[in-house]
């Protein structure tokens, strides 16, 4: 049967030890739960506890991270000398995050305060020479930067020619060398002892401020508001919600939800976002409307509508923000279609194991988008590039488990610049390097993914029958959020179920179940199987069928209800899961 969707292998996750497991049972926590938050790491009663109530006393001491007394201490001389302090950021949901949250902590402190974020099309991302020019226009003796710096050794350099200094917070992998700037604020350089390493940049810019409030003897509470934005920031940006994050994450929710600050109010108004917000709500109604700022028109939009204090002023600034997300999806749409029109009709990149194109009419602001479509659909390591001020400029995106800034580093001969992680990257590169970048990323590809990193992976956390689900299961599960990347919402395993008769195609190609076991037609619950439209003859086929599926609350007109969010779909009952057949065939 054709499918939009690659076809993917489900892998029950491991047993944990039984031990552990028997800790972690009780009555409040049944079997099911307590196998999930084994295989989470959580090995017994009292982690349990700190996992479900996380706690603002947890936090590490901000001044375990290498250089952040040196960083305070030069925030205090500017303060004290009434010097002009410029908080520079990414004009990402990152960056502009981190900004707002410095500068209007700052802002309490003195008046000679400005931001900055770099146009993302005359200027590229991070540190620019254009930016620092301005600062040295404006007298700024100081630059925080957020989301960004750790590799601009040349630019602090040439920001110390000009009488300016520089305090970096980023969360990037540090290059060779460190710049020289005042403080170097990233957990990941190798000596820097801070306990937790997946901060993001807004969350970096937090430890700052909490260390600066606390050598000032401002009390906690002044600053905890702010964590909205690292909650954002935290979701936006795929770091993992473990650790330090998941409790900064918690916390920011909930003042999201008490007390949300006039432009996300704003922004949940224009997302018709009527209910608590959730991670999945940050990822993917906040923070694109954020990111299109610097996306279609510029970054310092965003700041503003994050800054704002008056409902009027921000409804007004969310309005822009919001035409700009319209245009960018516009933006996404044509050029996946494009996109994917043009690997079809060319051999070579049907039978290669990445994706390189190129289209020089693309807009720069949408590539890194379009480059998740394309692995949603073809599942392979894909760059991809338009022109911009006469060279080929793009994005990279990855495959689970796959280092795609390795292998462009591999390529890094044929770049003019590059920077990014494992998942995703940002490059570029002559124009006349083209079809040799797309050799030796293919070729670098080739020689380091595995086999399996091919094919898309659905991991399975445990078997679970649709009578199983039970109440004291739902009220664990609600209680593990936040979820997200190392924290993921649990997926299930049900074999053997039936649609009731009701299933039919809602909206763009989703499927909108009501499923059940034939033996338990009592116990049915509704479904909805996102882009997987393909597979409405199978459902309404009259055949059991097995499905991988997440629980979810559903809420509409006031009235909250289990539903099921269908992560895929396969036919028959046996040898769904990977290697059952092998198993089958031993006679194991």
């Amino acid at each position: 049967m054709p499918s939009v969707n690659p076809v993917k292998r489900w892998r029950l996750k491991a047993e944990p030890d039984p031990a552990v497991v028997r800790a972690l049972t009780y009555e409040r926590c049944p079997q099911a739960g307590a196998v999930i938050l084994a295989q989470r790491g959580i090995r017994d009663p009292r982690m349990a506890a700190a996992f479900f109530r996380p706690s603002l006393n947890d936090l590490h001491d901000p001044f375990l991270m290498a250089g952040m007394q040196a960083a305070v201490e030069r925030i205090e001389q500017a303060l004290g000398d009434n010097e002009r302090i410029m908080v520079y950021g990414d004009y990402d949901v990152d960056g502009t995050t981190a900004v707002a949250l410095v500068y209007s902590f700052l802002c309490r402190f003195t008046g000679n305060i400005t931001f900055y974020i770099p146009d993302r099309y005359s200027e590229g991302y991070g540190v620019s020479f254009t930016g620092i020019d301005r600062a040295a226009d404006e007298r700024v003796g100081l630059i925080i930067a957020l989301d960004c710096g750790i590799k601009s050794v040349d630019k602090v350099a040439y920001a110390r020619e000009r009488g300016i200094d520089f305090i970096i917070c980023d969360h990037h992998l540090p290059g060779e060398a460190l710049p020289d700037a005042v403080a170097v604020l990233d957990p990941k350089r190798p000596d820097c002892p801070y306990p937790f390493k997946e901060l993001s940049g807004c969350g970096i810019g937090f430890k700052l401020m909490q260390a600066f409030a606390r050598h000032n003897g401002i009390p906690f509470e002044d600053l905890e508001p702010s964590l909205d934005l690292v909650a954002i920031s935290t979701a936006c940006d795929i770091v993992p919600v473990t650790g330090e994050n998941r409790i900064l994450c918690h916390f920011g929710l909930k003042h999201l939800n008490d007390s949300p600050r006039p432009g996300v109010r704003a922004m949940m108004g224009m997302a018709n976002v009527k209910k608590r917000l959730c991670v999945g709500d940050l990822v993917f109604s906040i923070g694109p409307r954020i990111n299109a700022a610097g996306r279609i028109e510029h970054g310092r939009q965003a700041v503003e509508l994050l800054l704002a204090h008056d409902q009027r002023q921000a409804d007004a600034i969310a309005l822009l923000v919001d035409g700009n997300n319209s245009q960018r999806q516009e933006l996404d749409r044509a050029m996946t279609q494009e996109a994917l029109a043009h690997i079809d009709g060319d051999d070579y990149l049907r039978s290669s194991w990445s994706t390189v194109v190129f289209n020089r009419a693309w807009h720069k602001g949408v590539v890194g988008i379009v480059a998740s479509r394309l692995v949603e659909r073809h599942y392979r390591p894909t760059v991809v590039l338009t022109e911009s001020g006469g060279k080929a400029v793009g994005s990279a995106r990855s495959v689970k488990g796959f280092d795609v800034y390795e292998a462009i580093s591999a390529c890094s001969h044929l770049l003019e610049q590059f920077g990014g992680h494992m998942y995703a990257a940002g490059l570029t590169l002559p124009m006349e390097n083209l079809e040799a970048f797309r050799a030796r990323f293919e070729e670098a590809v080739r020689m380091s993914i595995r086999p399996e990193q091919r094919v898309p992976e659905e991991e399975v956390d445990l078997e679970l029958r649709l009578d199983a689900i039970d109440e004291p299961l739902l009220r664990i599960l609600k209680h593990m959020a936040p979820f997200g990347p190392g924290n993921m919402r649990p997926v299930f395993l049900a074999r053997g179920v039936v649609d009731s008769g009701q299933a039919r195609i809602v909206g763009e190609h989703h499927l909108k179940l009501r499923l059940m076991h034939p033996e338990s037609p009592g116990r049915s619950y509704d479904a909805i199987a996102f882009k997987q439209a393909e597979w409405l003859p199978v459902v309404k086929g009259g055949a059991p069928f097995s499905v991988l599926y997440a629980i979810e609350e559903n809420e509409w007109q006031g009235r909250t209800t289990i539903q099921l969010n269908i992560k895929d779909i396969k036919q028959g009952v046996e040898g769904v899961l990977v290697g059952e057949e092998a198993l089958a065939a031993s006679g194991s």
